[in-house]
């Protein structure tokens, strides 16, 4: 029987859009540092490899009267919270997103590596290459960057934090009192990079960590996502709400890899699972129906618009989708978004209920056993390794997987009782892999 993997995927206050308004919400979720050192130790409690928390560098994401309303709008900055997370845990995965397009390449090859440092090898980074074209004027830009320039740009700037992150060879370090030596500088692998968008001279002033390096994690889903997931990726969030999509997009991606010299095990595919759990159904239904009885109309056509990248709101709610126009840097998760509702002859209204909770993810409400059962067959199928929960309300909902699904997968052998080593390349199956 397969193992799968799990991430803890961190949203402020639980996944669902009105989950700071439940009675059980942590309204201030994303500043409360005790509150999130008490998700990071329920998460290793339950054996989840990783702690994975997305980020935006804009606080801009739409209207002011919808943002007022949203609970999203501030938060600790992922990469500084992953470092005090590490202080209180001692197997879980600490993976954070920091982007290509409006960041440099040894400054995140720095972070990054020092985060592996001092967690003892369990840092990854969640590469993105800013989908929210907001984003460029907090950076001084009038305009984002053109989708396939960001990409190359992406590529470009993996291949750099990979060569800054091999500049010591095994045994580089020899700190010997006697002699006097402290560097091996035959083990020195000075990085000398001249591409297209950086110029960069190694090497990295950080020593490496007890996994090599970093874990690197991504969640493209476009043609030119896909190609950067083969060449680079060892863990990839995927999106798709159905298995059949699902087993299409692993066997692509896992496809992809051999023109890039690599094997699809070194790569697990873990898309997200919104997960709203009951010790019966009508429980779980009625814990669901709650919060989507909490859903503000304003701030659902608002996430509709963001993640259609698409403004909607004058649209009659009641109508179905207008066309979308498909110009250079509307997503293929709005795609996905967009044929869901065609599908299924959604509304507007009834597209933002349907991705409140799980925000265009898979998502299933039910039982320990039915959310199992779900689980047990995307992982058989091959229609991923893995998934990236989405807990609705915190901290209850995580409670609730840990307690309730954990011990029914467990159960069936398809997870783990106990961590396999103390890294997350180890707890993930991963080698460290070549740098050339």
């Amino acid at each position: 029987m397969p193992q799968m993997k799990l991430g803890m995927f961190y949203w402020q206050c639980g996944h669902h859009l009105a989950a700071w308004r439940h009675p059980e919400g942590i309204a201030d979720s994303g500043s409360n540092l005790a509150h999130l050192i008490e998700l990071a130790k329920l998460a290793e409690r339950g054996l989840f490899d990783m702690f994975f928390m997305a980020d935006s560098v804009t606080w801009w994401r739409g209207s002011l009267e919808a943002m007022e309303r949203d609970s999203y709008s501030t938060w600790i900055e992922p990469f500084t919270l992953m470092g005090a997370l590490s202080q209180h845990t001692k197997h879980l995965g600490l993976v954070c997103t920091a982007t290509t397009t409006y960041d440099q390449p040894y400054l995140i090859a720095r972070h990054f590596a020092s985060l592996d440092l001092i967690s003892g090898g369990r840092a990854g980074w969640n590469l993105v290459t800013s989908g929210n074209a907001l984003e460029a004027e907090s950076f001084g830009f009038e305009a984002h960057m053109e989708k396939t320039a960001r990409y190359r740009r992406g590529r470009e700037f993996a291949h750099v934090v990979r060569g800054l992150w091999n500049s010591w060879g095994d045994g580089a370090f020899v700190r010997n009192k006697a002699s006097g030596l402290y560097i091996d500088r035959t083990k020195l692998n000075a990085l000398q990079h001249r591409g297209e968008f950086f110029r960069v001279k190694g090497p990295l002033n950080v020593p490496p960590s007890p996994q090599g390096e970093p874990v690197m994690v991504q969640a493209g889903a476009s043609e030119d996502g896909k190609d950067l997931a083969a060449e680079t990726a060892e863990v990839v969030f995927g999106a798709q709400t159905h298995i059949e999509p699902a087993r299409g997009f692993y066997a692509d991606v896992k496809g992809r890899m051999a023109k890039f010299g690599r094997d699809p095990d070194s790569l697990k595919i873990m898309p997200g699972l919104f997960v709203c759990v009951g010790r019966t159904r009508g429980e779980a239904a009625a814990r669901y129906e709650v919060l989507q009885d909490l859903i503000d109309p304003v701030v659902g056509l608002q996430l509709l618009s963001k993640r259609l990248e698409w403004d909607i709101t004058g649209c009659d709610v009641d109508g179905p989708l207008p066309e979308l126009p498909h110009d250079k840097i509307n997503s293929s998760r709005s795609k996905l978004m967009y044929d869901l509702a065609v599908r299924e002859g959604y509304t507007i209204k009834d597209l933002y209920r349907h991705i409140a909770g799980a925000r265009g993810h898979c998502q299933i409400v039910g039982t320990p056993k039915e959310v199992a059962d779900m689980m047990e067959e995307w992982v058989t199928m091959k229609a991923c390794d893995g998934f990236n929960i989405m807990p609705p309300v915190f901290p209850g909902s995580l409670v609730e997987f840990v307690d309730l699904v954990i011990p029914e997968l467990q159960r069936r052998g398809l997870f783990r009782t106990r961590y396999e080593g103390t890294t997350l390349r180890a707890n993930l199956g991963l080698t460290r892999p070549k740098w050339s």
